[in-house]
């Protein structure tokens, strides 16, 4: 037997999927381990090969393809845990990551410190001042050489840098992203001095103009590149061990994957992409139920993840902010709340209003349940409300402590006047209403009705509060998908990306447009991405190219993403990629607002060289047999104001055909369906629940 095996990182679980050639899939989520992620990782495996019945042995030998999601790049940047990284830029933009731009000191930044100017500051810098040296250099923007590069005062930087014991050297001229040869000549130069330091250029990484944004993309690369690298090679090393023979394949914000090799070089597209995971298996899942319009939800122990599905495609952004650092990345539009599992309840001294997050017990403590924190959580005050069962936690593999969970959050409720019940369940409607928010924001500031969406929910605890988020947005149709698969939806979302490399060129086009000038740019990209995925092994016939130009009106700022037909482009072609390029403007910004007659630019070519890779099979589910309803507990259910005895299902058993009338709980080994008042469930014969909510007045 063959198997895929999908693997996610996460913050406070690592979660696995296997699937082999007849379309079983197999998960485990395993408690993450920040001293050595790969640990966490194997162990996550070798669950599931304990569940198939082989040896970890057997299925390392036996897998095709071993895919990986990670968030270690992402937490070694938020926690600041990087590698001492120097920087090395054109003189007289010595202090450009310093002044950031107008916005630096708020950028980010949550909104109750936002409206506070006083909790507004820059964040702790990437590189120490004294790291950023200056060399005489200079290229115009058409990539003219003005000054050529002063090599002695490069290779005194250089060593200047070393002498410090820096582990990784930026390299980010102005003007590099159309004339890169300074850029390269230090390169060559870093390596020749010191060929074991990790350099990265920022030409190489981020084609767009931006000097700010480019400049930080750079640095950022090189500060989690070691981490990366040693994370990358221990889980190399291990599968060898094991007998897995075939390239890593790791995905990237940007929804598909590349080989771990080419990650080493360039992690900078890793951060994110556990969430990425998430979109490019609810994008697969979409397409297989004909569902164009979906809000994808992940709640995990850390965070609650939303992004959007819009006419069968995920939708996508351009940057990227992290501690407050924005930077141009390609990349799945995923945004993020510190709104999970593990997030702690507390009352703010201030106001003396009961507070949600964003702080997470994480992996370790955890939640004051696990038995070794002590501060209360929304999973405490799940585990209050009976939304929870102790005894059948992970499949039993766990058992949570009531009396804990109760103890942590008595002393809050005592100082909130409220009782214990009572003040649970406003912890758990606050985080409920912030994931309302969240997905409301991403869709009405698109001009999106979230009323014609449906919501994937997914990640251990989002089919918890799925149905509390999806009323509150007016949306009446929820799927958790493939039941019990949803608890690590992630890892299985890598089994359903293809490998993607993205390319950009910064070109700036006004009209008239040169037709020419514009097919020889798309013609070089294609070349490039072609050529990388014939190196990555690729059949011909499984490459597609997509192509894209970035579009604004003259006189704006922010450029939109319009979709351009293959080949030999002609004027007709063009015109018509401007009238799609008005079209997606007034889906933004309203009808009537484009304005053809202020004249349009391109600023941006793109492509995506996609390798087909195979995608997993999922077969049909037979009816149940059994009686899926297993037993009764006393849940407290804030809409009816009152604690009722409640119907428990055992999800593994339930079959299409069943039908659950809230209120309900549904339990699955690794995630807890809470079916609400009001609500139905029932699962498809794709092995999907599929929660249906009264329409209610908006």
């Amino acid at each position: 037997m063959k198997y895929y095996c999908g693997l996610d990182t996460g913050g406070t679980f690592t979660d696995c999927a296997v699937i082999d050639h007849d379309g079983q899939i197999t998960i485990a989520k395993r408690p993450s381990t920040p001293d050595d992620y790969s640990a966490g990782l194997f162990d996550a495996l070798e669950t599931c090969a304990v569940k198939i019945g082989i040896s970890l042995d057997e299925l390392m030998q036996s897998t095709e393809h071993l895919f990986l999601g990670t968030t270690v790049g992402t937490n070694a940047l938020l926690q600041m845990k990087g590698a001492k990284t120097g920087l090395i830029t054109t003189r007289g933009h010595k202090d450009s990551l310093a002044i950031m731009r107008s916005a630096g000191r708020s950028v980010g930044l949550p909104i109750e410190k936002l409206l506070h100017v006083s909790r507004h500051q820059k964040p702790d810098p990437l590189v120490a001042r004294n790291l950023i040296h200056e060399v005489s250099e200079r290229v115009d923007w058409k990539g003219a050489v003005f000054l050529d590069l002063n090599e002695a005062e490069a290779e005194a930087a250089v060593r200047s840098l070393l002498d410090q014991e820096i582990d990784a050297i930026a390299v980010s001229f102005l003007w590099s992203i159309v004339n890169p040869d300074h850029e390269q000549k230090l390169r060559s130069m870093i390596h020749r001095i010191a060929p074991e330091v990790f350099v990265s250029c920022s030409h190489e990484l981020i084609a767009k103009r931006g000097e700010y944004e480019r400049t930080v993309g750079t640095v950022i690369n090189c500060f989690i590149g070691p981490v990366m690298k040693s994370y990358i090679e221990k889980i190399e090393t291990r599968a060898a061990s094991h007998g897995y023979d075939q390239p890593i394949l790791v995905l990237q914000i940007t929804g598909g994957v590349v080989p771990s090799s080419e990650v080493i070089q360039a992690p900078l597209y890793t951060i994110g992409s556990g969430p990425a995971a998430g979109v490019t298996g609810s994008s697969f899942l979409a397409s297989e139920m004909k569902s164009p319009n979906v809000i994808i939800t992940d709640m995990g122990g850390t965070s609650f993840e939303a992004g959007i599905i819009y006419g069968g495609e995920p939708l996508t952004a351009s940057e990227t902010i992290v501690n407050q650092y924005v930077f141009s990345m390609p990349r799945l539009d995923v945004q993020s709340i510190g709104s999970g599992g593990g997030s702690t309840l507390w009352v703010d001294e201030i106001s003396g209003t009961l507070k949600v997050g964003p702080e997470s017990a994480g992996a370790d403590p955890g939640p004051a349940c696990y038995g070794k924190g002590k501060v209360p959580t929304i999973t405490d005050a799940n585990l209050i409300l009976g939304y929870l069962n102790p005894d059948n936690f992970l499949g039993g593999s766990m058992r949570l402590d009531k009396e804990k969970s109760i103890e942590a959050i008595k002393p809050l409720a005592q100082q909130m006047e409220m009782s214990i019940q009572e003040l649970a369940a406003g912890a758990v409607r606050i985080a409920e209403s912030r994931m309302a928010e969240l997905m409301r924001q991403m869709t009405l500031q698109r001009g999106l009705d979230p009323r014609d969406f449906v919501i994937f929910s997914y990640g251990g605890a989002g089919p918890t509060h799925a149905c509390e988020y999806a009323r509150e947005l007016g949306i009446e149709k929820i799927v958790v998908p493939l039941g019990s698969i949803s608890a690590a939806w992630s890892a299985f979302g890598t089994l359903c990306a293809d490998i993607l490399h993205v390319y950009e060129k910064s070109d700036l086009l006004s009209q008239p447009f040169d037709i020419k000038h514009i097919n020889e740019v798309f013609s070089g990209l294609e070349t490039k991405g072609r050529q990388q995925l014939e190196d990555d092994g690729v059949a011909a016939d499984r490459i597609e190219i997509q192509r894209f130009v970035e579009v604004k009106y003259r006189m704006q700022i922010h450029q939109l993403p319009v979709p351009v037909p293959p080949g030999k482009l002609d004027e007709q072609d063009l015109e018509g990629v401007f009238a799609k390029f008005e079209d997606i403007y007034e889906g933004f910004y309203g009808k009537g607002s484009a304005y053809r007659q202020a004249g349009v630019e391109i600023g941006l070519f793109k492509i995506n060289a996609i390798g087909k890779l195979v995608k997993p099979a999922i077969p049909e589910q037979s009816p149940a047999t059994e009686d899926p309803r297993t037993e009764s507990r006393e849940v407290f259910w804030p809409l009816l104001g009152e604690q009722v005895d409640t119907p428990i299902y055992t999800g593994l058993q339930l079959g299409p055909g069943h039908i659950v009338t809230g209120p309900a709980v549904v339990e699955y080994p690794e995630t807890t369906i809470v079916v609400q008042p009001k609500a139905t469930g029932t699962v498809d014969p794709g092995g999907n629940f599929i929660i249906e909510l009264e329409a209610t007045a908006q």
